[in-house]
């Protein structure tokens, strides 16, 4: 019966929409390790907090690549090189509880780059747009394994995962001529154009590709043990680098410290966080018009288990809403990830998730499951009302960029054989 009451009290208070507020925002989770794990857990998770968005880490490359061995065929995702089975698994878990999965493709194989870390950039940018391309044909939702299955359709996308530090992407800085320079955005604007362009020319409707995906801090020091670069002058720089275009710019508004509340403007003036965003928004309009902002992720640990970084277990779930408040209020934010379901056992791991290692149920649990039930009536009410609308698709758009409108680089690579059709 508490239950039941809390429910319908965080409905109420979520229904009452305030004006310009986003009427699109998705609701969602990050969680790769149950996506490629048990499918029976990944099952009952997204069935009992019923996501929206579940973001799953698509492995180009590294200990879980889908090409692990070069194929002979990049475009061809029935290329015998290709290994999708773990990938598969989570799409069709996710789709048989009516989730929507975002890919992120990352992690560069070792005969794409010479042998280096699955950090390092291709050298021949050519191979992972291949690559995007196959992935999007077989999420296309026509796309037929040889079992007979018809594999569900995936159609939000990000390229890479935090290319501004060296986790994600490295080296963070080159010193050319004298000077440095922001290497990681030379590489991501390739990475990005090559994502974008392998995903779209497929000419499915409806395909949505982010780029930036990018932390909360960088520390503009490139003569440091670790260095990394700041999210505004990330993006800047891959503009000069020549990032042409994507359907949405993906951040990580991470607090940082769990003294802060999602609010909370933070201390260092680089760092852009929830309290600070429309810093970002302000600097993504200027440069690229009134892009879509996807927070990709988000999320507080807790204590316990983690005395040092970790928030007491109800003002989790309070900064929870808190979070969803301000991206609710923000007609630009389309999409709300918190890492993670399930917190990770080692002690070294993130412990933000809405369930315990050992399976215990924070209270953010049942606030997320009450958001999440908001969002979704709201969504399904939303769509009733432009079912009568008829929105123009990008397959005129697409088709004139292939013919010669565009940038010639998308010419030089097409697949032979006819592109498929978007429903």
């Amino acid at each position: 019966m508490r239950r039941a009451t809390f429910v319908a009290i965080v409905a109420a208070a979520v229904l009452a929409t305030p004006a310009g507020a986003s009427p699109w925002l998705q609701l969602g989770l990050v969680d790769t390790q149950e996506a490629l794990g048990n499918q029976v857990r990944f099952g009952n998770t997204l069935g009992t907090l019923r996501p929206q968005v579940v973001r799953i880490m698509l492995a180009w490359g590294g200990p879980y690549g889908v090409a692990r061995e070069r194929p002979d065929r990049g475009t061809d995702p029935a290329d015998p090189a290709y290994e999708w089975h773990l990938y598969d698994a989570g799409v069709l878990t996710a789709a048989s509880r009516g989730v929507r999965v975002l890919f992120t493709i990352y992690a560069t194989p070792w005969w794409a780059n010479g042998g280096r870390d699955q950090n390092v950039a291709p050298q021949n940018i050519a191979r992972l747009r291949e690559f995007a391309y196959a992935a999007a044909t077989r999420y296309s939702g026509h796309y037929r394994r040889a079992d007979g299955v018809v594999l569900p359709r995936v159609s939000l996308w990000t390229a890479w995962n935090e290319p501004n530090i060296p986790l994600g992407l490295k080296p963070q800085w080159r010193k050319i001529g004298g000077r440095w320079v922001i290497q990681s955005a030379r590489d991501y604007a390739r990475i990005c154009n090559a994502v974008y362009e392998g995903i779209h020319l497929t000419l499915l409707r409806g395909e949505k590709v982010a780029c930036g995906v990018t932390t909360a801090r960088g520390n503009n020091a490139p003569g440091t043990r670790r260095p990394s670069v700041a999210p505004i002058g990330f993006l800047r720089a891959v503009k000069a680098a020549g990032l042409r275009n994507f359907d949405a710019y993906a951040h990580h508004p991470y607090s940082g410290d769990p003294r802060y509340s999602p609010g909370a403007k933070p201390r260092n003036p680089r760092a852009i966080t929830l309290g600070n965003i429309q810093r970002l928004i302000n600097e993504v309009t200027e440069l690229y018009g009134p892009k879509p902002i996807w927070i990709t992720e988000y999320g507080y640990e807790t204590s316990p288990p983690d005395r040092v970084f970790g928030v007491g277990w109800e003002r989790q779930a309070f900064y929870l809403r808190e979070a969803y408040g301000i991206a609710r209020r923000n007609p630009r934010i389309e999409m709300l990830l918190w890492f993670l379901a399930r917190d990770e056992a080692r002690a070294t791991g993130w412990q933000s998730g809405f369930v315990s290692a050992g399976g215990r149920r924070k209270p953010s649990f049942y606030e997320f499951q009450a958001l999440a039930q908001v969002s979704r009536k709201r969504q399904l009410e939303l769509t009733r009302s432009l079912k009568r609308v008829k929105v123009p698709g990008l397959r005129d758009l697409l088709l004139g960029a292939v013919r010669g409108k565009s940038e010639g680089s998308h010419r030089s690579w097409l697949p032979v054989g006819p592109l498929l059709a978007g429903p």
